[in-house]
């Protein structure tokens, strides 16, 4: 059976399986257990995770103490502090398990290996980085301008498996209203 990173990076690059073993060896693997850290607000963040297992969210707290979610991870999702990750800067966001995880991570100067001796996972970084940012700026746009209900049937549309994997309380918190204002759209 074809290892899961491998499908994944396939899905924009072909790779010999010399090319993969070279690939992987730049991986370390970790399992963490539901409600455990992998990135502490404040850190310095030298790792991306690739989720094989799992669901996590990156969120940051305002100055009332009220969370605020970036983003989710769930399998075959990259996630990190990339701020923290690429400019060596202290994290402005803390990344948690919703559920137990097992993860791929590659460090900074693991990928700057990578991509420095394989075009194809230079080509790889760069479509997934294209493809990120437009998400990010779709996601901008939907806050802007949808209305509560937009932003949730969207919501419901792009992540439907996330519906029965999260509470209700965190997908409100993702799309910026309160629990009770999410509830109402369910009565």
């Amino acid at each position: 059976m074809k290892h899961p990173l491998r499908t994944h990076i396939e899905e924009i690059v072909p790779l010999t399986d010399e090319e993969f073993d070279f690939v992987l060896s730049h991986f370390g693997h970790i399992k963490r257990r539901k409600h455990q850290y992998i990135v502490q607000e404040g850190e310095f963040v030298d790792k991306e995770y690739w989720v094989i297992k799992g669901c996590l969210k990156s969120y940051f707290l305002d100055e009332t103490g009220k969370e605020h979610i970036l983003q989710f991870g769930l399998e075959n999702w990259w996630i990190t502090d990339y701020e923290s990750f690429v400019k060596k800067t202290k994290s402005k966001t803390s990344i948690d398990c919703l559920e137990d995880c097992e993860l791929l991570y590659i460090t900074y100067e693991n990928r700057e290996i990578l991509t420095t001796k394989m075009h194809k996972m230079e080509r790889f970084w760069a479509k997934k980085s294209k493809l990120g940012r437009i998400a990010l700026q779709n996601r901008i746009l939907s806050l802007l301008k949808n209305s509560v209900k937009e932003r949730y049937d969207l919501f419901l549309e792009q992540y439907p498996q996330l519906l029965q994997r999260i509470p209700k309380r965190l997908i409100a918190s993702y799309l910026g209203v309160s629990r009770e204002t999410l509830s109402r759209l369910h009565s």
